[in-house]
């Protein structure tokens, strides 16, 4: 038997189908994974993964990518599925070609009459018994990968499909939730937003059943269950103000600090105030990582008590909790000057753009061993001092400027802001290295050559591009977000705290696309009577959008802001 298992990126998919696997056995069934412990079967598989996961491949046009994934799988049915199918009880695959149809058709827009003759032939014949869709709300899913990212200390760049945003998982979601309806007979959807144990042992039984009975059986004996189970299942509660969202909102982080704390910390960054200081406090030895990466800017007397808590025993995260906290609070240079010893690196990213005399004492004490960290925290500073810092930097480094990925990404964090031709050779010296990062520095840029950057990469890279562009009113910032919004939710973070017609037209027009999103734009403007409006009818509409709920959350808390960094 074949058995595919597939889902957005972050759906758990992959941890599902491995202990499926490792359950199946325990029967007595003999397996074979195709993707066992995340790695594929087939090393040119991998390396076709890699080639279209790196972001530095960012004029990868659709077509291409399309073709990219295709190729990825035939490799792999090929040398991997074939044999091992005639070998093993069931054979399970992470992700099939179901994976290049949805991500051709419904995340790029590629017509059928392109994509479909390529997957008929590819598939040659070939197709799973039992296609079992792992499905999740995609911001639950983003905050697990957010989550591991923090608690395995990921060093990995982000993945080139996502450079247009955060809509495409939304796009891929609802391709795959019509691939289950159209192939009813085949496909089955499994909720994973509960205990993993319980969806490994539900979709072990399914399986099991399939291999015993027939699938058609199987599938059959499965949704009966699950509509049982889903009957019984409480309906969210009916929310009329931000500081209903703010309860809901707790109760959803209280069902995860068990199972999940590293979830419930992500989705708490950025918060303080009553009731989360208290599941902050719980989650500080649970999930350490993701509680301070979500301190980041955070002044209150809670966040100092955490990383007081906490600095013994991760002082580098504590250190990076520092960046953005701005002010002369003496708790803030005690405590960066407690840490350069131990973790210097950390404590010189901390700096941010603080210009004091404070700040330009610790840069020149940690440039001769950390030169590449201290160069970062140079952007939009346009100072002799700091060109000065930057010259003598380049002395060291101009060498490997078009060939080191972290070293051309440094170059241009350093220069984010500036229009000086200094800035523009840098950004031009580094492009084919490290495009993404080059492209993110022309942040707030308005000149004719920051313009033409963001043209060409709008479509390619909308997320970045919308970032560089925060909050602007320019009538070229304006036609850029109308001609992505329908796919990039960035293009409505970009009208942060934007009180002019065009921005109320656009959170009006997105208020369905996006519902949190619109919330979250609004800053200061949701103390507003217009913004009071919005935030109640999203909450009738969305109550069980977790997004939502924590926006709102923050609204009740009082944490509105003029505008983001």
């Amino acid at each position: 038997m074949f058995v595919v298992f597939e889902g957005i990126d972050g759906s758990g998919k992959t941890t599902v189908s491995n202990r499926v696997a490792k359950g199946l056995r325990a029967r007595g069934i003999s397996v074979k994974h195709l993707r066992a412990e995340g790695k594929f079967a087939s090393t040119v598989t991998e390396a076709i993964r890699a080639l279209g996961r790196d972001s530095r491949n960012v004029d990868l046009v659709p077509r291409a990518e399309f073709l990219l994934y295709v190729a990825r799988d035939v490799q792999l049915i090929e040398e991997a599925l074939r044999p091992a199918i005639a070998k093993n009880d069931v054979v399970l695959a992470d992700r099939f070609l179901f994976t290049a149809a949805v991500l051709g058709g419904h995340a790029r827009h590629l017509p059928p009459e392109y994509t479909q003759p390529v997957l008929t032939a590819a598939a040659a014949g070939l197709a799973p018994d039992l296609v079992i869709l792992v499905d999740v709300d995609p911001t639950l899913a983003r905050a697990r990968r957010k989550a591991y990212k923090l608690a395995t200390n990921d060093p990995r760049p982000p993945s080139r499909k996502g450079l247009g945003g955060v809509g495409i998982q939304h796009r891929m979601r609802q391709g795959y939730l019509e691939l289950a309806a159209q192939f009813p007979d085949r496909w089955v959807v499994v909720s994973n937003e509960h205990r993993l144990e319980t969806t490994v042992e539900r979709v072990t039984d399914l399986v099991s059943g399939a291999i015993r009975d027939g699938a058609p059986t199987a599938i059959t004996r499965f949704r009966a269950e699950e509509r049982a189970r889903v009957s019984h299942a409480p309906a969210s509660p009916p929310l009329s103000s931000p500081a209903d969202a703010l309860t809901t909102f707790l109760v959803w982080v209280d069902s995860r600090m068990e199972r999940e704390p590293q979830v419930a910390a992500y989705l708490l960054s950025g918060l303080f105030g009553p009731g989360v200081d208290e599941r902050r406090r719980v989650l500080a030895s649970r999930a350490p990582a993701g509680i301070l990466a979500g301190l980041a800017g955070q002044t209150d007397d809670t966040s100092w008590e955490l990383r007081e808590a906490l600095r013994g025993e991760h002082p580098a995260l504590v250190a990076r909790s520092l960046r953005g906290v701005l002010g002369d609070d003496p708790r803030l240079g005690a405590m960066r000057e407690s840490l350069e010893r131990i973790c210097p690196a950390e404590v010189a990213l901390s700096l941010g753009r603080r210009e004091d005399e404070v700040a330009w004492a610790v840069r020149d004490r940690l440039f001769p061993a950390h030169p590449d960290v201290v160069i970062r925290t140079l952007k939009r500073m346009d100072t002799e001092r700091a060109w000065a810092m930057r010259s003598e930097w380049l002395g060291l480094r101009r060498g490997n400027l078009e060939t080191d990925y972290a070293i051309a990404c440094a170059a241009v964090e350093s220069v984010t802001g500036l229009d000086d031709p200094r800035a523009w050779e840098l950004r031009v010296a580094v492009r084919e290295t490290a495009p993404i990062a080059a492209l993110a520095s022309t942040s707030l840029l308005a000149s004719e050559s920051a313009w033409s950057w963001r043209e060409r990469y709008l479509h390619r890279a909308s997320k970045a591009v919308m970032g560089t562009v925060h909050a602007m009113e320019d009538p070229l910032a304006w036609a850029m977000r109308k001609a992505v919004v329908e796919d990039c939710k960035e293009a409505v973070d970009s009208i942060h705290a934007l009180a002019s017609e065009e921005a109320w037209d656009m959170r009006e027009d997105c208020a369905d696309r996006w519902p949190s999103t619109v919330v979250k734009s609004l800053g200061v403007l949701s103390a507003g009577p217009r913004g009071e409006a919005l935030v109640t009818r999203q909450l009738a509409r969305y109550p069980a959008n977790i997004s939502l709920l924590k926006h709102t959350s923050a609204i009740a808390l009082g944490l509105r802001s003029e505008r983001e960094d």
